[in-house]
């Protein structure tokens, strides 16, 4: 058997007024009869489109609003808007209205016109001393009074707290998305969960050396790249990696990240196994016209995604002309700077680790410019650079790793051929003329002349002692070309 329903008694006036009266909303009674009139007028007067009419002239707006009579507020409407009383709040509608308020307004106005009889929107309003109160507006014609709208209903529901930190947080993001987007630094948002995916199952197979494991499976480091989703860049990206835009970045990301940026992507596999979420490294990358890219790598795996990896940042910095000016000073460190060729301190150690080791046979050539110094004299000394110069060309060219070519002095050069005997060191010196004349043919001035000194060191010979020796007997072959050159001189 079902209960009877249970019937509550209908609230008298009493009960409604004071409802009315202490509603935790703001509550507005208006009559809008005059605004049905008016817009009767208008629609006779031929206005079809109320929108564009009310645009069209601002002051339409205002007719309509004063067309709008308040009859009553209750109490939560007086705290709102700061009033002592409902006479002291009517006083001043021109203060609560106003503004953007009025753009708000318009399209209310368009709902009425077009038959709504009830609709909600969000507008904006004001309170006596100036404070901007966001709300939730909604209007309803009370039952009965359809055709003259002389009762119309309205709740207010102050929205202004949320809409503050609704502003507030998107001026942080749109910050953030400043700071980001401008950044003098390449910036990458990335989600490597497919990484951590692929790590937790050879993890779940029992591996415990991972170092051993990449290097055995040199695939996985592949698989783990691909895996790799970017999510997001910045402008310093695009301008970094010579992208015309970011679709064609990340179509392009192959061949930014490939060759010699696999190792330390290992590194950083490695790292991440054992559960380094914040790492920095320099690393390659390739621009997309090709050109690689020495970069210092900041890779962090944000908080809040320690579990699964899938928000990334990575910024990279470009620090390829610190790389080059760096790679030109050990250059420099190793070399000389005229003709390229190994130096004197290059030469020095690799004699003493020839010694070290105890390597036998090495051949030692000592090389002296002929003439060197008369065209120093008569022609200056850049004309005796571009002579030394020419040396550094040929002997480049006469002698390849683990053989070494040094400028050792002013127009001294030696040469250290490991495990060479006589015959492979004459076979250098024939090279060497060979060179000598061809170069001879495509430089026109002063011929490039050598003096040549061999010698091959003997069993238990310091090497010191076969470099003197060699040094000698060029000094033998330099005074032969210089009788010979006297003689053709008085010849002459």
């Amino acid at each position: 058997m079902n209960p009877a329903p249970l019937t509550l008694p209908a609230p008298d006036a009493a009960d409604l007024t004071q409802m009315f009266a202490l509603a935790p909303v703001s509550l507005w009674l208006e009559d809008f009869s005059g605004l049905a009139r008016l817009f009767a007028r208008w629609r006779a007067e031929g206005v079809h489109d109320l929108r564009a009419h009310l645009r069209a002239d601002r002051a339409r707006i205002h007719q309509c609003t004063r067309e709008l009579k308040v009859l009553q507020v209750n109490r939560r409407t007086l705290e709102l808007f700061g009033a002592t009383s409902q006479d002291e709040l009517l006083a001043g509608l021109d203060r609560v209205f106003r503004d953007d308020m009025l753009d708000h307004h318009v399209e209310e106005l368009v709902q009425l016109w077009s038959g709504a009889l009830a609709y909600g929107s969000s507008t904006v309003n004001y309170t006596l001393d100036g404070r901007r109160l966001d709300v939730a507006l909604q209007v309803r014609v009370l039952p009965g009074h359809e055709a003259t709208w002389d009762r119309v209903l309205l709740s207010l529901e102050d929205l202004s707290a949320r809409e503050q930190a609704r502003r507030a947080l998107q001026r942080s993001e749109r910050y953030a998305q400043g700071l980001f987007e401008h950044s003098p630094v390449s910036l990458w948002v990335e989600d490597f969960s497919g990484v951590k995916r692929l790590i937790d199952e050879v993890r779940a197979q029992g591996i415990v050396d991972f170092r051993v494991f990449t290097d055995v499976h040199p695939e996985f480091v592949e698989r783990c790249m691909a895996e790799i989703r970017v999510i997001d860049v910045n402008k310093q990206t695009l301008t970094m990696f010579r992208a015309p835009d970011k679709a064609t970045l990340l179509q392009r990301l192959p061949d930014i990240f490939r060759d010699e940026m696999k190792r330390p992507f290992t590194e950083q596999l490695i790292e991440l196994w054992s559960g380094k979420l914040q790492q920095q490294r320099e690393t390659v990358n390739y621009a997309l016209d090709g050109e690689v890219l020495h970069v210092h790598l900041q890779f962090a795996v944000l908080p809040g995604h320690e579990e699964d990896w899938s928000l990334v940042q990575v910024s990279l910095t470009d620090i390829t002309a610190r790389r080059k000016a760096e790679a030109y000073l050990e250059f420099l460190g190793k070399h000389d700077a005229l003709t390229k060729l190994r130096n004197r301190s290059y030469f020095d150690d690799e004699l003493n680790r020839l010694e070290r080791k105890s390597t036998c046979p090495v051949a030692l050539l000592v090389i002296d410019v002929n003439g060197l110094k008369p065209v120093n004299d008569e022609r200056g000394h850049r004309a005796g650079d571009a002579l030394l110069r020419r040396v550094g060309e040929v002997l480049s060219k006469a002698v390849e790793p683990p053989a070494t070519a040094a400028r050792i002095g002013g127009d001294e050069f030696a040469l250290l051929l490991p495990m060479a005997d006589e015959h492979a060191a004459d076979q250098i010196v024939a090279q060497i003329g060979a060179l000598v004349a061809l170069n001879n043919q495509f430089h026109s001035g002063d011929p490039l002349s050598l003096a040549i000194g061999v010698a091959v060191s003997l069993p238990g010979e310091r090497l010191e002692a076969a470099l003197h020796r060699a040094d000698k007997l060029m000094y033998t072959q330099k005074k032969a070309y210089h009788a010979t050159a006297e003689h053709d001189r008085r010849r002459d």
